[in-house]
């Protein structure tokens, strides 16, 4: 069977989905492996990937060839219709609002596997990109902030007085915030944060930080942990309650995302003018339309002083662990499709990792949630 790996071409992009240690644990399966041309980018060199199953090819030869086929970030549409009929496709996919490429996949035969839609269930963890990524966008956003901010972040005592810590504000404790709190409070911050999720309480206090409390009556989370949309009267209290801890705040992080719908705006223009000149705000969720006011992708704005930043893929600031992560993410999910017996991709739709994210096989649409 040929597994071929796909170059992603999209801006800004310097992660990969395969490093060589587990090139090698796929090929002693007898996976056939092609990598596209430049794949490898400037993490690693040709010769690390030694297997002598594994070739570098060219995208028109894997997209034609391969049994399955991995690239980060979804291919093109008319690179979809070039697959063979019934590859096996591993991409994100951002489902929920991809209906015309689901369809296209529907039409041309392809299983098509959604990294956003891997269950958070135990035995999915070793799977589970997005908290792998989440977790290492949470870290570098704290470095990125330390970086642009006028101030160090410890408390400092020194002949000439004593430096006070930076305070740092996280809005959001999911996955990427708890990371977040947990190194800013190793660099020495003071640090509070904020969840509309009740529950993470007691996991903001044991990194050391401060919950902020705001009552927004009964409050719940998906079944997959993400925190549910607020309605409009909770968001106006929950703005009231935070502004004054913005204000009082020399770095802001915004996590806030809900899974398949546009990000919510939580630090409003107010908030921001609001803000001490040289006080920074990462934007984690701008790519999904932004938690703050003026935020944009890939770009710093200067609003009076304040540095808003708003950089997409947070975790390419770290590629070598990121992409580290994301190919022992997809190799795990790749033994799970592959039937050691008889050798081939086997897509059993019983397995409860595979239900939750195949989204067509065989001409179907077969995930319920997309359904």
């Amino acid at each position: 069977m040929k597994l071929g790996y796909l170059d992603d071409e999209k801006k800004n992009e310097n992660r990969i989905t395969l490093i060589p240690d587990h090139a090698k644990q796929l090929a002693e399966k007898g996976l056939n492996i092609s990598l596209e041309k430049g794949f490898e980018k400037d993490l690693y060199i040709n010769k690390d990937y030694t297997e002598k199953t594994l070739k570098f090819d060219t995208k028109k030869a894997i997209l034609d060839h391969a049994d399955c086929v991995v690239k980060l970030h979804k291919p093109t549409i008319t690179d979809l219709k070039k697959l063979k009929k019934g590859c096996l496709l591993i991409c994100f996919l951002d489902p929920f609002n991809e209906a015309d490429y689901i369809k296209e996949a529907q039409k041309a035969n392809i299983t098509l596997i959604s990294l956003e839609m891997i269950p958070r269930i135990t035995r999915a963890q070793k799977m589970d990109v997005l908290s792998s990524q989440a977790s290492l966008a949470g870290y570098a956003a704290v470095i990125v902030a330390a970086e642009k901010l006028n101030k160090i972040l410890p408390m400092m005592m020194t002949p000439a007085g004593t430096l006070a810590p930076s305070k740092i504000f996280i809005i959001g404790a999911g996955v990427a915030g708890l990371q977040a709190i947990a190194t800013a409070k190793r660099l020495g911050a003071r640090v509070e944060a904020f969840d509309t999720r009740p529950v993470v309480e007691e996991q903001v206090q044991s990194l050391g930080a401060k919950f902020v409390k705001v009552d927004l009556g009964e409050m719940s989370q998906t079944k997959d942990g993400y925190a549910k949309p607020l309605t409009a009267a909770q968001l106006k209290k929950q703005q009231t309650v935070m502004a004054k801890h913005i204000a009082a705040s020399d770095i802001v992080i915004t996590t806030a995302q809900v899974f398949g719908r546009k990000a919510p705006k939580i630090v409003t223009a107010a908030m921001v003018k609001g803000m001490k000149k040289g006080s920074v705000i990462v934007d984690l969720a701008v790519e999904s339309g932004g938690n703050v006011a003026g935020s944009k992708v890939d770009q710093e704005v200067d609003v009076n002083g304040v540095t808003i930043v708003g950089i997409a893929n947070m975790p390419g600031q770290v590629p070598m662990y990121a992409s580290q992560m994301l190919s022992a993410n997809i190799t795990h999910l790749i033994n799970e499709c592959w039937d050691e017996d008889s050798k081939k991709f086997n897509i059993d739709l019983e397995n409860d990792i595979l239900k939750g994210c195949v989204i067509t096989h065989q001409g179907d649409v077969v995930n319920e949630r997309i359904k």
